[in-house]
């Protein structure tokens, strides 16, 4: 009896392309595998208080751009006041408390302008865009450093708080008035910045 005859691509019973392709698929799998292994080690080697800073700056982030979902709607009206003072108590009490908690740290410590602010079902954000872009710049910078070894430069912390700087600075100086787009970026710069200096300090209370 002959040798079983081989296909065009010679290969014997199945096809070389199809023998390359579910090399290539495995490999893929593999890889994904890998990929998935190596971050959830990374998760399970983070240190108790870089668990914590991570877990506060999402949960904080969250909470800020949640809450006027959670609220009923059209109910925060213009928001605008002052830093340092509790412009909005009738309203704010009026809250359910995970949001009042919320609301009333923005409204002590933002100037909560509504034309600085983004408003979602019909409800005001609890704190500015600025500020907003700022908190979410934290959680990002922290959540990036993450397995990474970053040194945080003299020289990097200014180029990324330049923006910001300018942007608020001519603001309050002259009749140019910026837009919520450049004030979340800005902010989410000098967040991002800052949340790389958080983890370098998260990672030596970790260390001690």
């Amino acid at each position: 009896i002959g040798n079983p005859p081989k296909n065009s691509q010679g290969t014997l019973g199945t096809p070389s392309g199809q023998q390359t392709q579910t090399k290539e698929t495995h490999k893929r799998k593999t890889t994904q595998n890998k990929t998935n292994k190596n971050r959830q080690n990374k998760i399970e080697k983070l240190g108790k208080w870089n668990r914590i800073f991570l877990a506060i700056l999402w949960t904080w982030t969250l909470l800020i751009a949640g809450t006027p979902y959670v609220n009923e709607e059209n109910s925060t009206g213009d928001l605008s006041g002052s830093v340092g003072k509790y412009d909005n108590e009738e309203v704010i009490e009026m809250m359910n408390p995970i949001s009042r908690f919320v609301y009333y740290l923005g409204d002590v410590n933002c100037h909560q302008l509504s034309h600085r602010s983004y408003e979602y079902n019909g409800n005001q954000m609890s704190f500015c865009a600025r500020d907003f872009g700022i908190f979410l710049g934290l959680a990002m910078g922290f959540t990036y450093s993450l397995g990474r070894r970053i040194e945080l430069t003299l020289p990097l912390i200014i180029l990324a708080l330049t923006p910001i700087g300018i942007d608020g600075t001519v603001q309050l100086l002259t009749v140019y008035e910026s837009t919520n787009p450049k004030r979340i970026i800005t902010g989410l710069i000098a967040g991002v910045a800052t949340g790389i200096a958080l983890k370098i300090i998260a990672d030596s209370l970790d260390n001690r």
